[in-house]
């Protein structure tokens, strides 16, 4: 992705790109950024906001910030940022200082413009990450009024993992003659990601990943659920087995999910248990295990969520939990990803749900199996009349 990114970014055009996780898209458009940045400021004036970077999630606010302190820590450029969950007051007080670049959600950016605490009509550089998420939580019109409220001539990039027709709904809108990078028909799974689905019971499934992480001693172990109320729940069984385990989702306070993230960073719980939303920022370098408690809804989500493992050349472990219900979805994920994954039952969890039947062959009649050929019938001789008897009779 950076390879094919920065050029374009460094050439000042519009960007539509789609790759899954994993593949630096952060650093393909922080490092132009940067780079076009430092060459365009003036720094004998107040600092007016030239970059806007908007994304769907808190943590991925945050682990963006810290991107762009680390990439610019020799260079003379700020940044602040914008989302729910913290003191707004603290937040615009930053902003009103004078800023270079902001990083936001949608929601939160839209307050600050609304009421009169931020313009960004300075703004000429508008990043749009994780694009197709925002638009499926329903942010398209917070979108559009920031991009109508940006400077006119301005470059926009959009980076997603897939390019959805609400992206191309969006683009035509407001891109002006985009380039487009797609690496997502790239066979979308990475080769050193080991993949094992264990088939089990679905009123079982907390009981046996607790005894597959206490048995196998694992150890930092990211687990996505489709609710917040079975995250909640796993997290208290978890704990009440002595398994130290934290949950994020969105009716935690954002400080309690920073702190669970931080937390499970440096090793101080076993694991964390995290929805697809919640989960959008959480950037661990070196993440052993990843775990599908449930199947997700897509592909696309599937490949998200295991793409948390297996990162910068790292090997990773993904499993699965699948259920009699799920068998289907496990396959239909399996064909679009061309992988088969391992199956495997747990001893001590043996099956007792009732499994789906497999396909039966249809039965061969007795005569195809020994290869007999159906008796020709015979073809009825013409029938005789009156007349013709009588000729015969004379003959004779």
């Amino acid at each position: 992705m950076q390879k094919k990114a920065i050029v374009k970014l460094l050439n000042k055009h519009d960007l539509i790109a789609a790759a899954k996780s994993g593949t630096g898209k952060t650093a393909a458009f922080l490092l132009p950024i940067l780079e076009l940045l430092k060459n365009e400021i003036d720094y004998e004036k107040p600092r007016v906001p030239r970059v806007l970077i908007v994304v769907p999630t808190r943590e991925l606010v945050n682990q963006i910030s810290n991107n762009i302190k680390d990439l610019s820590k020799y260079l003379d450029i700020k940044s602040a940022v914008a989302y729910g969950g913290k003191s707004n007051k603290q937040q615009a007080l930053k902003l009103q200082k004078g800023v270079d670049i902001i990083v936001a959600t949608p929601g939160r950016l839209i307050d600050f413009i609304e009421n009169k605490v931020l313009d960004i009509s300075s703004v000429n550089r508008v990043i749009l990450d994780e694009a197709d998420t925002m638009l499926e939580m329903g942010f398209l019109e917070e979108i559009e009024k920031i991009l109508q409220k940006v400077s006119v001539s301005r470059q926009i990039a959009m980076f997603s993992a897939t390019i959805s027709q609400n992206v191309k709904k969006l683009a035509k809108k407001f891109l002006k003659t985009p380039c487009v990078i797609e690496l997502t028909d790239v066979r979308q799974r990475v080769d050193i990601i080991e993949h094992t689905a264990y088939k089990v019971d679905s009123f079982r499934k907390t009981e046996m990943l607790s005894f597959l992480i206490g048995s196998k001693n694992y150890e930092q172990v990211l687990v996505f659920v489709n609710m917040k109320k079975t995250a909640d729940e796993i997290a208290e069984h978890f704990n009440l087995d002595g398994l130290k385990t934290l949950c994020i989702h969105g009716d935690i306070k954002q400080s309690a999910r920073a702190k669970a993230l931080k937390d499970f960073k440096s090793g101080k719980i076993r694991v964390l248990v995290a929805t697809d939303i919640a989960a959008r920022g959480i950037d661990i370098q070196e993440l052993p295990y990843v775990v599908n408690y449930e199947l997700p809804q897509s592909t696309d989500d599937f490949t998200h969520r295991v793409g948390r493992t297996g990162r910068a050349g790292k090997n990773g472990v993904a499993i699965t939990l699948a259920c009699a219900k799920e068998y289907k979805q496990l396959e239909e994920i399996e064909k679009d990803l061309m992988i088969t994954f391992k199956r495997v039952v747990l001893e001590g969890f043996e099956l007792t749900e009732k499994q789906p039947r497999g396909f039966k062959k249809k039965k061969k009649k007795l005569t195809e199996k020994k290869q007999v050929e159906k008796p020709v019938k015979k073809v009825k001789s013409k029938k005789t009349t009156k007349r013709d008897a009588n000729r015969n009779f004379r003959k004779k």
